[in-house]
């Protein structure tokens, strides 16, 4: 009877740590949407999970069309961004915009493409407690 109570105990233990460890950044991206500034256009979320073992960087990629300006925003459990850093890349890998200017964290970041080409959007974390959030971009012409 015994071993099955320590049995017991340990499985609650570490199905309670581990799902604390958890990131549930789909309730950030959702939160996330209605956040793009007046004028944008949703396009996709993006999931910004490092806390599942990817702690140095998240990155996605999407053709991002001349003409067009893109606003990409990140959402957090701590504000304004859990020190999640969005950086944004053009297809030779340069970078193009940043959401850490001057030391400062901003949770969103515009972009007016000047050149069409897939782009690579690159989540990092810098001092954060969390690993976890989400993310939308958006769009307007």
């Amino acid at each position: 009877m015994k071993k099955y109570i320590v049995f017991a105990l340990a499985l609650f233990f570490f199905s309670t740590t581990d799902s604390s460890a958890q990131c549930n950044s789909e309730n950030y991206t959702n939160e996330c949407i209605p956040k793009l500034a007046a004028g944008f256009n949703f396009l996709k979320s993006y999931k910004v999970d490092g806390a599942s073992g990817a702690k140095d960087k998240v990155e996605y990629s999407y053709v991002f069309t001349k003409g067009t300006q893109y606003m990409i925003n990140i959402c957090a459990p701590s504000q304004p961004t859990d020190g999640i850093v969005i950086t944004l890349f053009d297809s030779q890998r340069n970078k193009v915009a940043s959401s850490k200017v001057n030391g400062q964290y901003i949770s969103t970041i515009a972009f007016p493409c000047n050149a069409t080409g897939i782009y690579y959007i690159q989540y990092t974390f810098d001092e954060s407690t969390s690993y976890c959030g989400g993310s939308a971009l958006g769009f307007k012409r």
